[in-house]
């Protein structure tokens, strides 16, 4: 499953470089992660990477 950055996003940047397939990307006010991406970090980590480390709690499962 995927993941959406929410509105909630500070723009923090906290989450872009922990995306081990690069699906994250700075938008006009939020980032975005590109759903078609990512992989939830399958294979990657125990969990979602960018919901570990995003200090505001924006990042949703979809």
């Amino acid at each position: 499953m995927a993941h959406r950055i929410t509105e909630t996003c500070t723009y923090c940047g906290a989450c872009e470089p922990e995306c081990p397939v690069n699906a994250i990307t700075a938008g006009d006010d939020i980032y975005i992660i590109d759903e078609t991406t990512c992989v939830d970090c399958i294979g990657f980590h125990d969990e979602a990477a960018c919901v570990q480390v995003c200090p505001v709690d924006c990042i949703i499962k979809v």
